[in-house]
């Protein structure tokens, strides 16, 4: 079981290991599933070395998404902690959460999502069911 904590202070970007991005597309949710896995997720990932929290979440985004062009603000930071197969720590680790606005998305590059999809209904099945959907929450109320 893992257990989030949403932050609405900053958290310092030395203490930053993840990114999340919360990403809509002509008003539907982007999500994104991994070739390693059968569920769907947010595109996220890994700060990393010398980049900042922002430069990793561009990244990420057209990583995971194909995303060429897009607007990509800040709405808030969270702490993980437990164990679930994927995140494994006893101590709090902490992420910065996005919300992406994407305008164009170009070819999904080859490395390890294997499809992306438009959803206006979110989905039942997450790698991250303890996060994301929350995730996405705290971006419906921003965006209202």
């Amino acid at each position: 079981m893992v257990e989030i904590n949403l932050y609405d202070y900053i958290i310092d970007n030395s203490k930053l290991i993840y990114v999340d991005i919360v990403a809509k597309y002509n008003g539907r949710w982007v999500l994104c599933k991994k070739k390693s896995r059968d569920a769907w997720e947010c595109p996220s990932g890994h700060i990393e070395k010398g980049e900042t929290p922002e430069q990793a979440a561009k990244r990420e985004l057209w990583e995971e998404t194909g995303a060429t062009e897009f607007n990509i603000e800040s709405i808030g930071y969270y702490g993980a902690k437990g164990s679930d197969g994927t995140i494994e720590s006893v101590e709090e680790v902490f992420g910065k959460i996005f919300y992406a606005d994407i305008k164009d998305i170009g070819k999904l590059p080859n490395f390890e999502m294997e499809k992306i999809e438009f959803f206006e209904e979110l989905p039942s099945n997450w790698t991250y069911p303890y996060a994301h959907p929350l995730f996405i929450d705290l971006a419906e109320k921003m965006l209202q």
